[in-house]
């Protein structure tokens, strides 16, 4: 038998900076990119943080750090 899932799940960080600020320090070909945001991924609780997560990370589109939100 296969075990219960739990309640942890896996959730994307998306980068909220100003979409300014990350595409002024890259090249032209970045610029082209469909998507210019930086995204991390990672788990949380559902029981622990039923909200949705805001974390300070660093965004190596910035190249400085910025609050990353959770989006769906």
């Amino acid at each position: 038998m296969g075990k219960n899932k739990g309640t942890r799940i896996t959730i994307t960080l998306e980068c909220t900076s100003n979409i300014l600020e990350c595409t002024s320090n890259n090249s032209l070909q970045d610029k082209s990119r469909r998507n210019n945001t930086f995204r991390y991924t990672s788990s949380k609780n559902r029981r622990n943080t039923p909200h949705r997560l805001e974390l300070k990370k660093f965004c190596q589109k910035c190249n400085n750090h910025a609050i990353f939100k959770e989006i769906k």
